[in-house]
């Protein structure tokens, strides 16, 4: 195989590298000490929990979302997977609710409710941040850089303010980017494969099969199914996930195609389409059927809302056996869809998509007045704020890399931009029609953000040849030692200041009681803040 196709070919090395996993494992021990630190407070049910705390237990008692306090189906307009998640954490470390008078002890450990509530978004936000350091390890060939990355994602306020919240957004989060980092494997594993064909040798010139690796179970793409499986978990979280779902395709198949053709494969396009578009399908068919099992609650019981036509005589239902079920989960979907393109009732936090990145409009959990704090006056807040050095960083770091990205031909800025337009753009659309949102809609963009500012940093730490981050021993007196030793504190001060920006605001993100004198200095946007 001559040595440019196989530079082209090349992946990261997939040999065990204990170093790097110590360098995870003290990033990830971080952001879990942050969210699992006094995870109870504030006491009580905070901002949305109010809603998905009662509805996870719902589901883990009834199999449904249940109104214990009416006695009949909550009417809910999200899928239920993320509130699933919630109410393991519940049926763990048990549930109280005293509007309902519920108070049921857990099945491992009795702990205050709201660290039962709460406990399933702090494992899944730590996960998140342990999947953003090995995903940009692999992007960025840095074990360094990909630490980088999954540190500023610890230390950005607003996703752990959501980590440390029963709400939906962090699951999606989490979802999303496992999906991304599927394909990512699945590429890497689709150009392996490739690459021992050609070492064995393969033609690819050849028609058919005889041009192509061979075939078999282990040839086929599992990781691209996995991808299937966790985006169908995404859409069972929320909605909002499918759209990822055309940056997962174009993505998959630009790969596809730029294999083929870095192999010698004739008519790339057309070959990757032959090839490619049953699996895609397949990764399709089992991200639909993941979306359905998380409803079989709704499917195999009576109790949810829409299921039985008998007791919704207005509503175009059926109970026919099978089919029946169906048509009125179709239904349930239809009025829920209505629900959220009709959603134009203001509110004092919505915000618009445009102010998102500036932190225009950030939304206040909790609130409380009371002392002491050794002052006359007091406050405590969680206010989901990102981590501003972090977050006024993201429109400056979006530019250099599409340019970078363009100058240099890196399929990874292209990929990391493609993934932050399919979380934001659609939102601008939705604006038009002037429906509420909120600024927590950002975060399955959050760690494509994130990777952003860190392929810039790499940029400056890399000479152009080399690539962003790119893996590659330099010694002093080498032409690019200088250069990666002035990136190198300079990515070093970067993150210093964002950890100093996150240790100042960080009584925001905590609900810690202050002076409040204390608490308006931290008001740095005065009433777009409060």
């Amino acid at each position: 195989m001559p040595g440019v196709v196989r530079r082209r070919l090349a992946t990261v090395d997939a040999r065990l590298d204990a170093r790097s996993w110590l360098a995870t494992g003290v990033v990830v021990l971080i952001a879990g000490i942050l969210r699992f630190l006094n995870l109870a407070h504030p006491a009580g049910k905070i901002f949305d929990e109010t809603y998905y705390a009662k509805d996870a237990y719902g589901l883990i008692s009834r199999g449904v979302e249940w109104n214990y306090k009416d006695g009949n189906a909550s009417y809910v307009v999200h899928p239920p997977l993320g509130k699933w998640l919630i109410g393991l954490g519940e049926w763990a470390f048990g549930y109280q609710d005293a509007e309902s008078r519920i108070s049921v002890p857990g099945h491992l450990l009795t702990t205050a409710p709201e660290f039962g509530w709460r406990f399933s978004a702090a494992v899944v936000g730590t996960l998140s941040v342990l999947l953003l350091v090995r995903i940009g390890r692999r992007l960025f060939r840095s074990t360094v850089l990909g630490c980088a990355a999954g540190l500023l994602l610890a230390l950005d306020g607003f996703h752990l303010v959501l980590s440390r919240t029963a709400l939906l957004d962090i699951f999606l989060l989490f979802f999303v980017l496992a999906a991304f980092g599927a394909i990512v494997l699945d590429r890497d594993a689709r150009r392996r494969r490739w690459a021992r064909a050609l070492d064995a040798g393969l033609d690819p010139t050849r028609r058919g099969r005889a041009g192509r690796p061979a075939t078999g179970w282990r040839g086929w793409p599992w990781w691209r199914l996995a991808a299937g499986v966790l985006l169908g978990c995404a859409c069972a979280v929320k909605w909002s996930a499918l759209y990822f779902l055309p940056a997962f395709v174009l993505l998959v198949l630009l790969w596809e195609v730029g294999v083929r053709r870095s192999a010698g494969v004739p008519r790339p396009w057309r070959a990757a389409l032959v090839d490619e578009l049953p699996w895609m399908a397949l990764a399709g068919v089992l991200m639909f059927g993941t979306y359905l099992a998380t409803w079989s609650g709704w499917l195999f019981t009576d109790d949810g809302y829409y299921r039985l036509a008998s007791a919704y005589p207005g509503a175009p239902l059926s109970d026919t056996p099978v089919i029946g079920p169906l048509i009125n989960l179709f239904e349930y979907h239809r009025a829920a869809y209505g629900f959220h393109t009709g959603l134009d009732d203001p509110h004092k936090y919505q915000s618009w998509p445009w102010q998102w990145l500036l932190l225009g409009r950030p939304v206040a959990f909790y609130w409380s007045g009371d002392g002491p704090c050794g002052a006359a006056s007091c406050a405590a807040e969680v206010l989901l704020l990102g981590t501003p050095l972090l977050w006024w960083s993201f429109l400056p770091a979006l530019v250099a890399a599409a340019w970078l990205g363009l100058a240099r031909r890196d399929w990874r800025a292209g990929a990391i931009l493609l993934f932050v337009a399919a979380g934001l753009l659609p939102w601008f659309w939705f604006a038009l029609d002037g429906r509420t949102m909120f600024s927590f809609y950002t975060a399955p963009a959050l760690p494509f953000l994130v990777l952003a500012v860190v392929y810039v940093l790499g940029a400056i730490v890399s000479p152009a040849r080399a690539g962003a981050g790119a893996a590659r021993r330099i010694t002093p007196g080498d032409p690019g030692y200088d250069r990666r030793l002035v990136g190198g504190v300079v990515v070093g001060v970067y993150v210093l200041l964002v950890a100093l920006c996150f240790a100042y605001f960080y009584p925001l993100f905590m609900g810690t009681v202050m002076p409040y004198a204390d608490w308006s200095a931290r008001m740095w946007l005065g009433g777009r803040w409060i």
